[in-house]
């Protein structure tokens, strides 16, 4: 009886269309806060950080597409390769620059100090490999 209902549960529940879905609503919800944030306060702190690496300020401009660009092309379920990709490359910018120190560190409440980073890290990993689903605003596959 309990094999049969493990058997019916999976073939019920087997869907990854749905699961890129929920995949991408998730990252791409959780990740706009933090555009969102920056597009009300400012990306001043994220520019000087960069100046006190010897890096130009201005590549710090590439935060909104990092957070603010790529979440709602995930969310959209457009070009979501890239866009994980980008989120990829926004989270290790920013694990570079603010979070580094905290690699190995565990933080107040018990938590890995840099879990979010790497939460939205492997989350678009994740994305990668399973790519978009059918639930799209694009009818042509070629721009999921």
């Amino acid at each position: 009886m309990l094999k049969d209902l493990h058997v019916n549960l999976n073939k019920w529940l087997y869907n990854t269309d749905a699961a890129a879905l929920i995949l991408r609503l998730t990252l791409g919800g959780l990740l706009i806060f933090h555009g969102w944030h920056k597009i009300h306060s400012g990306i001043g702190f994220i520019l000087d950080m960069l100046s006190e690496h010897g890096v130009p300020s201005f590549i710090g401009y590439g935060i909104y597409l990092g957070e603010v660009v790529a979440p709602i092309l995930i969310i959209l379920g457009i070009c979501c390769r890239l866009s994980a990709i980008t989120v990829i490359g926004t989270m290790i910018v920013a694990w570079l620059l603010a979070d580094i120190g905290n690699t190995f560190h565990i933080n107040e409440v018990g938590a890995w100090a840099i879990e979010d980073l790497m939460f939205y890290v492997m989350m678009s990993v994740v994305l990668l490999f399973l790519g978009c689903g059918k639930y799209s605003v694009m009818a042509n596959s070629d721009w999921r």
